[in-house]
């Protein structure tokens, strides 16, 4: 039922979000970015609790995460609230519950997400939350996932920017996808002219 409510908020979210269209020009960047896939973090934050894993000073480290690359797509969509689409991949023995993965393998990653800036693009420091639904293929396995979270973008490079993210990516396909964090910095161009 939750993951039902989760898929449900996700939907309304980006439909309004690709309703939300005015008259002027939005403004549309490309960017790549590096990325770590965390499932250590997760599977002890699930196994004990979050206030436990800060007690305990227990959060992965680097040395424990999977390192990958992706191809980001952002349009503005209103001046608080932009549209990503992100395409990555990385190579790693993906924890899939209930399987015993022995082998290394590609895991090719597409979503899609809402984020609700909290300071416009005049601003040198946008902070937001980040919602969307996203999907992954590992080897002969598909699965769906529901990443959220926070991000920052500095406006500090002239037209580019810097992109910093963190999202905790919740399964919806529960027989091949698994809980994990995912933090990325990348930087962003625009497409064109600046609007």
């Amino acid at each position: 039922m939750k993951k039902f409510l989760y898929l449900i908020i996700a939907g309304c979210l980006l439909i309004s979000s690709a309703q939300a269209q005015d008259s002027k020009p939005l403004a549309k960047s490309i960017g790549f970015s590096f990325f770590l896939n965390d499932f250590a973090s997760a599977q002890r934050i699930r196994s004990t609790s979050l206030n436990q894993v800060i007690n305990d000073k227990t959060f992965a480290r680097m040395a424990e995460m999977n390192s990958g690359f992706a191809v980001n797509y952002y349009k503005q969509m209103r001046d608080r609230m932009s549209f990503n689409a992100s395409l990555g991949i990385s190579g790693l023995r993906y924890p899939m519950p209930g399987r015993s993965i022995t082998k290394n393998g590609t895991l090719m990653e597409f979503s899609a997400t809402v984020n609700a800036m909290m300071t416009t693009s005049d601003y040198y420091v946008q902070p937001y939350l980040v919602l969307g639904v996203g999907a992954h293929k590992y080897g002969v396995h598909y699965g769906a996932f529901l990443p959220a979270g926070l991000g920052l973008k500095l406006n500090i490079l002239g037209d580019a920017s810097v992109v910093v993210t963190s999202t905790y990516r919740v399964p919806v396909t529960t027989e091949t996808a698994n809980y994990h964090f995912q933090h990325s910095i990348g930087i962003a161009a625009p497409l064109g002219k600046k609007n």
